[in-house]
């Protein structure tokens, strides 16, 4: 008789806050025992040389979610969630986009309905409240929060998303009184309306003025007034996507002065420039790498780096935003060719978020193994509510694990990845550190490169009251 349904023998067991040579004994899923020498397993891995991690946790993707008449995201939850367990992830956090004029509890409906069957991995959604009609934010949103929706996102931009100050104070309010976390994107619609038109009147409409149309002044002025709008309030918030230095001044001086405030970066901010949306002779390649905020100057990766190395950012997701480059409904649509504004705004980075960190700061000595866990899971998982069922090593856990080489070397290439997309952003880039194998509750879903495990083994997670959430209480 087998004392585990899974044992995973002899490698180093890596935390946010420590690290031991250890076995992992897992029994339905979770995490049982922590040890030497345990006993007998059904099956047993064995793991000389490789380090056990928590499973990465994404809380910043975006699948199969509506982008605009004629647009298709490239990623389905099928294909989304095969990438993500590739690329060493064991949970992804989408969005449910509610579309103006369509309630919010319909919005989440017909989201689940995409992703029930599909997952190889678990998922858990955000919501983004695009339409804060008295009805949603005075029923529907509540009742969504008590059901496990405890976060929510808001934009400052996009003609079809953008709320305005009024509402952004409306929405925060109903956030502290339910005790749910409020995420931002944090760039001024009117300022880049503003260069839109410029640039296009100039005729400068190739990839690259996407990135003029979009400085670093309007996401910092964005952040700024994020920031306050929280403070008028008195509710925690999260910025995500930070790209700039000026941004991340803003957060800096907030948290100096003892706000509850909270940021995220992404691997582009810290390895893609805004000369990349260049292309060749300005020609359509740069579309590739349109997304927003832009990839921006080299001054700005340094910035962001100080920021991961001295706690100012608390995640890093990957802000996967699949489109095909090659197609009329991606990147090349035939509106596109007329101007950088009809761009979809996106990259795709669900798989190799996780291994151009570890490469980049791990094994080049600017982060330690434990924190990159705190970057990629556990952070994530105490932020949005999941922790310690998610984002931990520890009796009782889901037993979500990535077993990791940290000395192999790769370079990232579109035919080794299994996102939607027809490209990557960091074709070429060479790496030092894979994932070897993910285990998803207990059940092994990629390993070598290759998905194993089964459609439908994910599911949806609902989440508990964000720490941080649930501190604000009352109106404003």
């Amino acid at each position: 008789m087998t004392d585990y349904d899974l044992k995973i023998a002899g490698g180093e067991v890596i935390t946010a806050a420590d690290r031991m040579h250890a076995d992992v004994g897992i029994v339905a899923g979770r995490i049982v025992a922590l040890g030497a020498d345990l006993g007998e397993a059904a099956r047993t891995i064995d793991a000389e040389g490789l380090w056990v991690m928590p499973g990465g946790i994404d809380s910043h993707v975006h699948i199969a979610q509506y982008s605009g008449e004629g647009i298709v995201m490239a990623d389905d939850f099928a294909s989304a969630t095969a990438a993500a367990a590739c690329g060493g992830n064991t949970t992804v956090m989408p969005f449910v986009l509610q579309r103006r004029g369509t309630g919010l509890r319909q919005s989440v409906t017909d989201y689940q309905a995409l992703a029930d069957g599909n997952c190889h991995i678990d998922v858990s959604f955000h919501l983004i409240i695009a339409d804060p009609t008295p009805a949603v934010l005075g029923q529907e949103l509540p009742a969504l929060v008590k059901d496990g929706y405890t976060s929510f996102k808001v934009f400052m931009t996009y003609d079809d998303l953008v709320l305005h100050d009024r509402e952004l104070l409306e929405v925060m309010r109903v956030a502290k009184r339910e005790q749910a976390l409020v995420m931002v994107h944090a760039e001024g619609y009117d300022s880049i309306r503003f260069m839109i038109d410029h640039l296009e009147a100039t005729g400068q409409t190739e990839p690259y003025f996407h990135s003029e149309s979009r400085p670093d002044i309007v996401e910092r002025e964005a952040t700024h007034r994020a920031i306050s709008h929280a403070q008028l309030v008195g509710v925690p918030l999260m910025i995500v996507h930070v790209s700039s230095q000026a941004a991340m001044e803003q957060i800096q001086w907030a948290q100096a002065k003892g706000l509850e405030v909270y940021a995220e970066t992404c691997p582009q901010y810290i390895t893609l420039t805004a000369e990349d949306l260049r292309g060749l002779n300005m020609d359509m390649t740069g579309a590739k790498y349109v997304c927003s905020p832009p990839p921006r100057t080299k001054t700005d990766q340094a910035a962001i780096w100080r920021g991961l190395e001295t706690g100012t950012f608390k995640t890093f997701s990957s802000d996967h935003c699949p489109f095909r480059y090659d197609a009329v409904d991606g990147k090349l649509n035939p509106q596109a060719r007329t101007s950088f504004r009809w761009v979809p705004n996106g990259i795709p980075g669900i798989e190799t978020r996780l291994p151009i960190l570890f490469s980049e700061g791990v094994t080049k000595g600017r982060l330690s193994p434990e924190a990159f866990v705190a970057l990629t899971s556990t952070n994530h998982a105490k932020l949005y509510g999941l922790h310690p069922k998610k984002g931990s090593i520890a009796v009782g856990s889901d037993a979500d694990l990535v077993l990791w080489d940290p000395t192999r070397k790769e370079t990232i290439r579109q035919d080794i990845l299994h996102h939607g997309a027809d490209y990557t952003p960091w074709e070429g880039f060479e790496v030092t550190g894979w994932p070897m194998i993910t285990i998803s509750r207990g059940e092994v879903v990629a390993e070598g490169g290759r998905v194993v495990g089964r459609k439908g083994h994910g599911g949806h997670v609902a989440r508990g009251l964000s720490p941080v959430a649930s501190q604000a209480r009352g109106d404003a």
